[in-house]
């Protein structure tokens, strides 16, 4: 017998944790465990201004790449696009539902004169 679902609860308000959306066998769960990331800023203090506008946590850029790298995904765009839509990246990252995402546009440039990180507009 055909049975159709007519209730839709795409506007069902619910209060939920981040952290319960995340199954606990997820990759990003086992890298969290298994790597240390917070050697990462006392690596790349020097490499920051004390004037300026605030820059993006490195952690933050690097757990992207490892979203990107890890998951196959093609370019940083589309990395922000899984970023913003997938749960578990946001986890990872340590963003909350409403947090703004980093602008797919933030590079890492080995080059630059101030040889940090820096955002591109």
């Amino acid at each position: 017998m055909l049975t159709k679902h007519n209730s839709i609860q795409r506007d069902q308000i619910e209060i939920i944790a981040l952290d319960e959306l995340v199954p606990a066998n997820h990759l990003v769960r086992k890298l969290e465990v298994a790597i240390d990331f917070s050697i990462i800023n006392p690596l790349v203090k020097d490499m920051y201004s004390e004037v300026g506008r605030p820059s993006i946590d490195p952690i933050i850029l690097i757990k992207m790449a490892f979203i990107q790298y890890i998951f196959g995904i093609g370019s940083m765009r589309k990395t922000i696009d899984e970023i913003e839509t997938i749960m578990a990246y946001r986890w990872f990252l340590g963003y909350g539902f409403h947090d703004k995402i980093p602008h797919f546009s933030t590079k890492w440039h080995k080059n630059s004169p101030r040889r940090g990180l820096q955002t591109i507009k």
